[in-house]
């Protein structure tokens, strides 16, 4: 997928940092992709020592998204394009996360609703020794902007969760996550979800089998030109809850010493 960008001059200690590799799930999304692209690589490339790279992974759009992904590839160095032939966020981040070489995994939403300064916060919490690091809309000190009926849907899901399994985490479907190599690489051929409710069942999964996760509070302004589907989400999440609930959390091999 192209070298890890940021080893920029004058930064030797990057060359000992954790490569990252940020995924940006998208379906139809030609519009908004070259702003989001421009704005996070600035942002990448001004704020993150890390060694980067972005993936731009395509859930089988059927606009014009292949062809603007692959005209920012060759604007922006470290910027790649992968197609997904299948629809589903989370059959996109399956794939981006499985072929990464990178030492942490992350993604995070293509309208870039949370603040891009909190990445730099997930990258510390993995290297303090956690495995998992999620952006918390519903953390003390997070700063929401978003509709009433969002924000009471989202607070509801997230007490089912914890209600059911006994969860640390606040919130888990906010699109900013990141996890370590090893954790990506034991949890997630074992999600049987392919879609919306992929972040959830990775949560539950990590949590329930000795995976340290952080919740990161955030700023979050919510964007009024989504399509997601509230109604159809929740039901399959729902579905998802139970699924794990009454056929148990599979068997996942337990993490490595968290020290880093």
């Amino acid at each position: 997928m192209g070298m890890p960008m940021g080893m920029e001059v004058g930064m030797s200690a990057t060359a000992d940092r954790a490569t990252v590799d940020i995924v940006v799930p998208v379906y139809n999304e030609e519009k908004a992709l070259p702003q989001s692209i421009s704005i996070l690589t600035e942002y990448l490339r001004d704020n993150l020592r890390n060694p980067w790279q972005v993936i731009i992974a395509d859930n089988a759009s059927t606009d014009g998204t292949q062809r603007v992904s692959e005209d920012l590839c060759q604007r922006y160095a470290g910027v790649s394009y992968l197609p997904i032939p299948q629809k589903g966020r989370g059959r996109a981040l399956r794939a981006a996360w499985l072929d990464s070489s990178a030492d942490i995994v992350s993604y995070m939403d293509v309208d870039l609703s949370t603040g891009l300064s909190h990445l730099p916060q997930l990258l510390e919490a993995l290297d303090q020794g956690y495995h998992i690091a999620i952006g918390s809309r519903l953390s003390k000190g997070s700063q929401v902007t978003r509709s009433f009926k969002r924000e009471v849907t989202s607070r509801s899901y997230n007490l089912l969760i914890k209600s059911m399994f006994l969860t640390p985490f606040n919130d888990a479907q906010c699109g900013f996550k990141a996890l370590t190599k090893q954790a990506a690489q034991a949890i997630v051929p074992n999600i049987k979800n392919n879609n919306w409710f992929f972040d959830t069942e990775l949560l539950i999964i990590a949590a329930k089998r000795g995976y340290k996760i952080k919740s990161v509070p955030v700023k979050w302004d919510d964007d009024p030109n989504t399509t997601v589907n509230i109604a159809q989400t929740a039901t399959e999440d729902i579905k998802g809850l139970f699924r794990l609930r009454l056929g148990g959390i599979p068997p996942v091999s337990p993490p490595e010493d968290a020290s880093r």
